[in-house]
């Protein structure tokens, strides 16, 4: 009697594990694809699609980072613009918090179809979900006063009109990141490099986000600025519990600011996990020529260096198969890598990678141990 208790008290804790992670869910995004259209012609008529994103899905958790790495031109940005409707999507569904969010008519139509409930893209969305972007200097208003610019926010989403009440407030969001009332009116070409971020990390945080999408944060920025920009996001997710999509080329700065990793190539996902799994123990081909091109400040240290040849092929006509067979040095090994899609791979917990099978069976998917020790 008391083991068949033990074991139903087992099973409840479990069940409680697994509903706890689904609560903890607050962005999903469901193959999400994004394509640009091509006008050619007398007519200017559609002859083609730029491939930008084509079906990706993850999910973002409470409190955590997301690093999207990948080469210059892969999708990511796009993914971020559109899951704040910066861009329309072409296919795909996105969450937030369990509900669907209606990103066109078509979301609305097939919502009542279906029968699921569905919001509107309203502006308590748009105060939850909040971005950086790349370069603050076309992102910040130059005519405009730092207290205009931080107080935009506060009018248009949440209604303050009393400009005492707008300054107050502005004041407090410019102590939140380092800087000082002096700097209310000073207009942007008169601050920073990295003072410029913190304005608009600043106006992120105006409407109290869950989730701010950065995008390339620090890319513009000194290595000694870049980490006091890092350090600073790192206290204010402690701090408001925030959810980050860190958007970035850079490895090192992701290897020290995210909790997991999704390497993405030519509008997909090749390979996803935990930080230390990716890192340490890359499973995919491209992973590995991507790691193996970090810099590296240790002399004595072991690198691998990964050459990859030919150019990315054009998002416009992606090659059939695997995206990736043109420039895989591992092409040789795999079954059909020019003609099927690949498939999910289950490397190890939460680890995955998109790949093919070996022609040989005693070769396994397991990634380098190392790439730099």
């Amino acid at each position: 009697m008391t083991i068949a208790k033990e074991s139903l008290k087992s099973v409840e804790s479990v069940e409680i594990k697994k509903s706890q992670k689904e609560r903890d869910i607050i962005l999903s995004v469901k193959n999400l694809k994004t394509y640009f259209p091509i006008y050619g012609g007398i007519f200017k008529r559609v002859i083609g699609y730029v491939q930008a994103v084509d079906g990706v899905s993850f999910n973002l958790y409470k409190g955590e980072t997301l690093g999207l790495v990948g080469e210059s031109g892969c999708g990511k940005t796009t993914i971020g613009n559109t899951i704040l409707k910066l861009v329309p999507p072409t296919d795909g569904n996105i969450f937030f918090k369990g509900e669907k969010l209606r990103l066109t008519k078509k979301d609305k139509k097939e919502s009542k179809e279906q029968g699921v409930d569905s919001i509107r893209y309203s502006k308590e969305i748009r105060k939850k979900i909040q971005m950086v972007f790349q370069d603050p200097d076309s992102s910040l208003n130059p005519r405009w006063k730092v207290v205009s610019i931080i107080g935009e926010p506060l009018r248009i989403l949440e209604g303050m009109t009393k400009r005492s009440r707008i300054r107050r407030r502005v004041h407090e969001l410019l102590e939140t990141v380092s800087m000082k009332a002096e700097h209310l009116d000073r207009y942007p070409h008169e601050f920073s490099g990295g003072q410029k971020q913190r304005i608009v990390i600043a106006r992120a945080l105006a409407c109290n986000p869950e989730i701010m999408i950065l995008d390339e944060p620090t890319s513009a920025l000194d290595v000694s600025v870049q980490a006091q920009i890092l350090n600073l996001l790192k206290e204010l997710q402690k701090k408001f519990n925030l959810s980050y999509l860190f958007i970035t080329h850079d490895l090192s700065v992701v290897q020290h600011i995210a909790d997991r990793i999704q390497v993405m190539y030519l509008g997909k996902f090749v390979e996803g996990g935990r930080i230390e799994d990716v890192f340490y123990n890359p499973a995919h081909p491209y992973s590995r020529a991507l790691l193996s091109a970090r810099p590296t400040f240790d002399p004595t240290s072991r690198i691998k260096r990964i050459i990859l040849e030919g150019d990315v092929p054009s998002p416009i006509n992606p090659p059939s198969g695997c995206s990736f067979h043109p420039r895989c040095y591992e092409k040789d090994e795999h079954i059909g890598c020019d003609m099927e899609n690949p498939k999910k791979v289950e490397v190890g917990e939460g680890h995955y990678m998109m790949c093919l099978p070996f022609k040989k069976e005693s070769k396994s998917y397991k990634g380098m141990n190392y790439i730099s020790d």
